[in-house]
């Protein structure tokens, strides 16, 4: 704000906005924020998902649905929180109270065990899960 003392311009206080510390406000604001969206994409198991010729991509509306992974060391993550087998129906159930569609897609590794993937889907159901679904990718 520009206060006029005197008739003259010599008399006169010139307000002047220096922008260069504010400039690297936002320049370091930019470099926060892509660091932390890089981290949070990076987050999770490392999971090599089966192929399928038929892989259908199930577009949810609504809500998210809850994600069940395992790794081919046999890592339980369930929406990102690590549990084990006797945890497992506990954790689907909590994730699923938090989520408006009870909808349950499994992300396993190709080289799990099909009796490790049948007890997510017994522990989902317990859990209350309406529907249970297995991520694939598509065949080359």
């Amino acid at each position: 704000m520009a206060i006029r003392i005197g008739d003259t311009e010599e008399d006169s206080i010139v307000a002047e906005i220096n922008i260069t510390p504010l400039t690297d406000i936002f320049l370091v604001l930019l470099i926060i924020f892509m660091i932390s969206s890089s981290a949070m994409l990076e987050g999770g198991l490392n999971v090599k998902l089966p192929s399928a010729k038929s892989s259908a991509v199930a577009q949810n509306s609504a809500g998210n649905p809850i994600y069940v992974t395992i790794n081919k060391e046999g890592q339980i993550l369930v929406d990102k929180e690590t549990t084990d087998e006797k945890g497992l129906a506990q954790s689907i159930k909590a994730a699923l109270a938090k989520s408006s569609e009870k909808i349950v897609v499994i992300r396993g590794d190709e080289s799990i065990f099909l009796g490790k993937a049948v007890k997510i889907m017994d522990a989902a159901r317990d859990a209350g899960a309406e529907k249970i679904a297995i991520a694939t990718q598509p065949s080359k």
